[in-house]
């Protein structure tokens, strides 16, 4: 039985669009960067900055020295807020003491690696979610935080609950999809593309499974 079976909506996503590839970032330190880089914004406006950030360092690689030793209105120039500054540069000075690579956090667990890294200032759990989700490719990752998964479960599984109640009724529906609720996540995201929105909405019979 597949990983989706017992739920009709999921099951219309993974027949209807293509499936997400794996990631293949491997850079833990730089992946950190990008997560951050990317808070409270598009993925369009995300990936400009981002890009040009890589763009300040030679061969694109931001070496953690070389962003300490970064100007702060160089830095401001190309779109990012006094405040990412700051958290760039927390996130460089801990990968100078603890570095931030595969090798050291491959041993850990999903929640060992959010603790761990949510000491650095700036770096929240949803930060370190997408970590996970994307250099780290760990299976069993559910962003509740992320407000483009929580839009989407709540309009394809018609959830009306509000506060804490909605994050009980989201994690009860997520509870389907372990241990691949990354790829689950993954599609929810992918069910937002305009291209997308008309052929996965659900149909009565997936309706009436999640009432």
């Amino acid at each position: 039985m597949s990983w989706h079976a017992e739920d009709l909506i999921m099951t219309r996503l993974v027949e209807t669009i293509i499936a997400p590839v794996v990631s293949s970032q491997t850079d833990l330190y730089v992946g950190l960067l990008e997560s951050v880089i990317s808070q409270q914004l598009s993925v369009k406006v995300a990936d400009i900055i981002y890009a040009r950030f890589c763009g300040l360092f030679e061969n694109n690689n931001p070496l953690a020295e070389q962003v300490l030793l970064t100007d702060t209105e160089k830095l401001r120039s190309i779109g990012l807020s006094g405040q990412k500054v700051n958290y760039i540069r927390n996130i460089a000075t801990f990968h100078q003491q603890y570095p931030i690579t595969m090798d050291r956090l491959a041993s850990l667990t999903d929640e060992e690696i959010i603790t761990h890294l949510t000491q650095i200032k700036g770096v929240g759990r949803w930060t370190v979610q997408m970590l996970l989700m994307f250099p780290m490719n760990r299976p069993d990752i559910f962003p509740i935080d992320d407000l483009i998964i929580r839009q989407s479960m709540v309009e394809l599984y018609k959830v009306n609950e509000t506060g804490k109640e909605l994050h009980k009724r989201l994690h009860e529906i997520a509870e389907r999809w372990k241990p691949n609720r990354t790829l689950a996540c993954k599609y929810l995201w992918r069910s937002r593309d305009k291209k997308y929105l008309l052929l996965v909405q659900p149909t009565q019979d997936a309706i009436t499974q999640i009432v």
